[in-house]
């Protein structure tokens, strides 16, 4: 059912930025499967114009999700990875002063020119772009403790002042952001009010029997559940590290066709266990398992 804000907007509604616009716009694309409660949760931050906070065990496609809505909206995609080092002030502008010294040694250019040593960070692409881009700010839990607060100061702004050239950018429109994290670190309260959440479950054998059939279609029923079944019978071992996810399926499974595996007879083992684990004590633990059961 399709849901639109301006069925309960008002003259005195302070939603009035976001009236007129619908809950139905991403439904997913060909080559990405979103469930129907991630859909509402990508559609409830379009609409609202807040961050979408995605969280979710590794290879569940969180930043691949960034790239398929910026793909099925027509978006421009810009990309921010955070690193340990990261400070929200890099993504609005860095002063590349290093060049600046080079070039007054070398006489290479107009060194008085500043602008030509200003360069834009993704969050200042973000807000200097003409249109409504997709901002993915990917693994935010990765800076310091800092981080998500300054940022959130910086989001509430949509704007922001170059001091070296005093220059000021606002949007012209407030971009989709949409921010990944591995749940390494906890957020803080405030910039978690602020953001639409949504973790992302890992798919259940339905979907993942959608999510394969996008990667191969030709896949026969009775191999799928064959695959399928030794999937999830190692995703449910005890004590594993690292659970094989989503991307490693589909590597597997491509192993094992270009190998030349028969696909419906792999039941006494597991070849190319090193495509679905990732460690060694996960794939000595699977072993010693299957050693057990021979």
């Amino acid at each position: 059912m399709r849901i639109t804000i301006e069925a309960f907007a008002g003259e005195d509604d302070s939603c009035g930025t976001i009236a007129r616009m619908s809950f139905d716009q991403f439904k997913g694309t060909d080559s990405y499967i979103a469930s129907a409660d991630l859909r509402a949760s990508v559609n409830t931050a379009l609409a609202l114009e807040r961050p979408l906070l995605i969280r979710g065990e590794p290879g569940t496609g969180k930043t691949l999700l960034a790239e398929n809505v910026a793909a099925a909206l027509e978006m421009e995609l810009i990309s921010w990875h955070i690193k340990s080092t990261t400070k929200a002030q890099d993504g609005l502008y860095v002063y590349d002063t290093v060049q600046r010294l080079h070039d007054s040694r070398f006489g290479d250019g107009n060194v008085s020119d500043i602008k030509r040593y200003i360069k834009l960070g993704p969050l200042g692409e973000a807000l200097n772009f003409d249109g409504r881009p997709v901002l993915l700010i990917d693994e935010i839990d990765k800076a310091d403790l800092e981080f998500p607060n300054d940022l959130l100061l910086e989001l509430d702004r949509m704007r922001f002042h170059i001091l070296e050239t005093g220059e000021h950018i606002a949007a012209k429109r407030r971009p989709f952001v949409l921010i990944t994290s591995n749940n390494e670190k906890e957020l803080p309260d405030a910039f978690l009010r602020r953001c639409v959440f949504h973790y992302i479950e890992f798919p259940d054998g339905e979907l993942m029997r959608q999510i394969v059939r996008v990667h191969h279609p030709d896949v026969e029923d009775k191999v799928l559940d064959q695959v399928l079944e030794i999937f999830y019978g190692v995703r449910d071992v005890p004590r594993l590290r690292k659970k094989p996810s989503t991307s490693e399926l589909i590597d597997w499974i491509c192993a094992l066709r270009k190998g030349g595996v028969d696909l419906s007879s792999i039941g006494g083992g597991i070849p190319f266990l090193g495509t679905l684990l990732k460690t060694e004590q996960d794939v000595e633990l699977i072993r010693g398992i299957k050693r057990g059961l021979a």
